[in-house]
């Protein structure tokens, strides 16, 4: 009996390249959102902490240049937040474009493993259609050739 070779396979075995490509690029994508996250949540925390470091300078009645030094590192802190926050907006866009780059990728490849499937039913389909008419043909045979 012959062996299905699928024509196509090249296609499809890059369709799948392809699909695991853009599955580690999203993997990529989600670890650096997941490390601006990161950084944002630590610059908060020391933001918070050098809140406090002012209220205690208020309350001890620190110099005034201490202060305002102080103050100025809280509002360089929160300009950092907004520049990590601009960060994250565009991992999350890059995100989002990989996931549906690779639900894309996905798609493509369904649909060339389809085909394979098509293709090899076909082959079943063909094969039992001569090992049928091999049958017919040997029972006809059978059947014409005089009984000893």
């Amino acid at each position: 009996m012959a062996s299905f070779k699928y024509g196509f396979q090249k296609i499809v075995d890059l369709k799948e390249s392809e699909k695991t490509q853009a599955e580690w690029l999203l993997s990529d994508a989600i670890a650096i959102l997941n490390e601006e996250n990161e950084q944002l949540r630590q610059i908060k925390q020391q933001q918070q902490e050098w809140e406090q470091k002012l209220e205690q300078a208020v309350l001890e009645a620190s110099p005034l240049a201490d202060v305002i030094t102080i103050n100025e590192y809280i509002e360089y802190l929160e300009q950092k937040i907004k520049s990590k926050l601009k960060d994250i907006k565009r991992a999350e866009h890059k995100v989002e474009l990989r996931r549906n780059e690779l639900a894309h990728k996905m798609k493509e490849e369904k649909v060339w493993h389809k085909a394979k499937e098509h293709a090899f039913a076909k082959f079943q389909y063909n094969m039992l259609l001569k090992e049928q008419q091999e049958l017919d043909e040997m029972a006809s045979i059978r059947f014409m050739s005089p009984a000893p």
